[in-house]
Formats: structure tokens, C-alpha cells, sequence
């Protein structure tokens, strides 16, 4: 448990069968996010954003080509969105049709970007299936005409243009850090509380835009103090937008077990205490805000998180913030 949480390699395999119609199967598989880090909007009416915080957690789609078929079958077939993504993507490159299926341990409508990891997870599965490369800012484009978006197409910690569905920066990775996360009930549905007007402030803009500033030094740094009290305070800011009933709670017990900040889902029922890994007598720590987190929510509401490491890919790119 103290070691960091690795992104597994992306699995897709095409297996193509020789002679007519063609057909072939690929998996691919999507990371999930606990919340964000942070969320809010950038001064002089620039875009609204949020910060990822990938956790070891995974949406994994299967897709079964065949050039002969006409339309795309999913299963669970409520996932009418990933259905349009199949077929956009099929309608671009090769046309044809198949089977999607989607499974995965991200819980939906609380927080964790379950929708988000469904839809890139797809994309890269039919990618793979046509032998179709598909990178972060093709499927941006893909998922900009279904729905507001994480940033979980991008490796690392992002700030990301949820509306927009664009990338804005790369931020870094984080620590090793266990969430112990608590589901204050019920489901939101993220489209339409994207549609709600935020009316931020100027200042509360300039102190968002202060705020991402942080978590890139933050990030930059490893620094996890810096990093809970970036996410500890967007928590507090978001009330008015998403209210979190045990926030006060959960703060107050953060800095009781030694904490560095709790983080929250913005538009979800989620909000979590922030343990990192490097914290002296860790394991009592974390079995004591598990024990702790059960007096405030049913202990079946109760789940344990890893953020998600990842290997560095160098620094210095044209979306890093300065």
C-alpha cells in the first residue's frame, strides 16, 4: 500500500481474421478521478475548469468489429453515449458496426468521472479494433459534441476545460496518497449541473486562478501539504454550487488523524480525507479515518482510493502553465 499506484499499459490487442467480412477485438480502459483538486473559473470571463485527481480506478471497454455489421450494440445498453462514440468513430475511419461492452469499478453519478472514463475508454477501443490511433486531442473532439468532460484522456494531473473539453495544462503527478472516501448518498447528474450558471465573483475567479497557480508548484514539487490545502479549500468554495453536509466533519477529523486536506467531487456526492503514504504510523491513521468516516455515513459508503502514479514523460511541453 505504500508503494505508488502505477497506470497499468493500455490493453488492446486487434486480432484480425483473415477473408471477408474483416473483423477484429481490442480492449482499452480509462482511469477514473476522486473529484477534482480543485474546480472554478479563470478572471476576465475566461473558461471554466477543474483539476484531475486520477485515482486506481479504471472504466475498460471491449469492442468487437465487424466490417459487415451496420450500428453499434453496447451493453449495459443505457450507455447510449458510448454508442455514439463507437459510431462516430466507426463513420470516420471505416465504417461497419459491433459489439461495445463496458465494465469497470467506477461508481456512476458520484463524482468519480465514470461517464468521462466510459467515453475515452471507447474511443480507444474502436481505435483499436480499426488499427486507429487515437490521441488526447481527437478524442477531445469526439467528446465535445456528447457532454462536458474530465480530463482522464490525458496521463498526470491536468487542468482541463470541462465545458470546452480541452486540455489548458499539464500539472504534474501526484504522490502517493490514499483517499478515504465517504458517499453522502444520492447521484448528480453532471450535464445539467454543468448547465447551471456559476455566477463566480471576480474575486472568487482570481482566487481560483491563484489557487491553480499553487497546485502547479504544488504538483511540481510533490508537495502534499500544498496539494490538500489547494483541494481543501475549493471544498469550501464549492459549497454554495454542490453542498457537502459532512465538509466541516471531514475537515476538522483531516486534521485530527494528521490529514493533509480533504478533497471533494464538485458535482457529485463524494468528498474524501487525504492520507499520503509517507505519513508517520500511516496504517493506524488510515484505519482510524476508515473507523471515523463510519460514525458519519453508513460504513458500506465508506471506500478506501489510490491516487494513480505515472511514470515521467518529460517536462517542458507547450500546455505546461508557466
Amino acid at each position: 500500500m505504500t508503494g505508488r499506484q502505477l497506470v497499468p499499459q493500455l490493453v488492446a490487442r486487434p486480432s484480425w481474421h483473415h477473408g471477408s467480412p474483416a473483423r477484429a477485438v481490442a480492449v482499452s480502459s480509462a482511469f477514473g478521478t476522486f473529484g477534482e483538486l480543485l474546480q472554478g473559473a479563470l478572471p476576465d470571463d475566461g473558461p471554466d475548469f477543474l483539476v484531475t485527481l486520477p485515482i486506481a480506478r479504471w472504466a475498460t471497454a471491449t469492442f468487437e468489429y465487424n466490417s459487415a455489421r451496420d450500428g453499434v450494440e453496447v451493453f449495459p445498453a443505457a450507455k447510449s453515449k458510448a454508442r455514439r462514440v463507437a459510431e462516430t468513430v466507426l463513420a470516420r475511419a471505416a465504417g461497419g458496426g459491433g459489439t461495445l461492452t463496458l465494465s469497470g469499478s467506477l461508481p456512476e453519478g458520484k463524482g468519480l468521472a465514470s461517464s468521462s472514463a466510459d467515453l475515452v475508454a471507447t474511443a480507444r477501443a474502436v481505435g483499436s479494433a480499426l488499427g486507429t490511433d487515437m490521441p488526447p486531442p481527437l478524442i477531445e473532439d469526439l467528446l465535445r459534441q456528447i457532454e462536458p468532460t474530465d480530463g482522464v484522456m490525458y496521463p498526470g494531473v491536468v487542468a482541463f476545460e470541462h465545458r470546452n473539453v480541452a486540455l489548458l495544462a499539464r500539472l504534474g503527478v501526484l504522490p502517493p496518497m490514499t483517499i478515504v472516501g465517504i458517499d453522502e448518498g444520492g447521484t448528480v447528474d453532471t450535464v445539467a449541473f454543468n448547465r447551471i450558471p456559476k455566477n463566480f465573483t471576480a474575486e472568487e475567479r482570481h482566487e481560483y486562478a491563484r489557487l491553480l497557480d499553487e497546485a502547479r508548484t504544488a504538483l511540481r514539487a510533490g508537495d502534499v501539504a500544498a496539494i490538500g490545502r489547494v483541494a481543501t479549500r475549493s471544498a469550501h468554495l464549492n459549497q454554495r454550487l454542490c453542498r457537502k453536509r459532512t465538509l466541516s466533519a471531514m475537515t476538522a477529523l483531516s486534521a485530527e488523524i494528521g490529514g493533509v486536506g480533504v478533497v471533494t467531487a464538485h458535482s457529485g456526492s463524494t468528498i474524501g480525507l487525504m492520507i499520503p503514504h509517507d505519513l508517520p504510523g500511516f496504517r493506524s491513521r488510515l484505519a482510524e479515518a476508515i473507523n471515523r468516516c463510519g460514525q458519519l455515513v453508513h460504513r458500506e459508503r465508506v471506500h478506501c482510493y489510490q491516487t494513480l502514479g505515472f511514470e515521467p514523460t518529460g517536462s517542458g511541453t507547450s500546455n505546461d502553465l508557466q
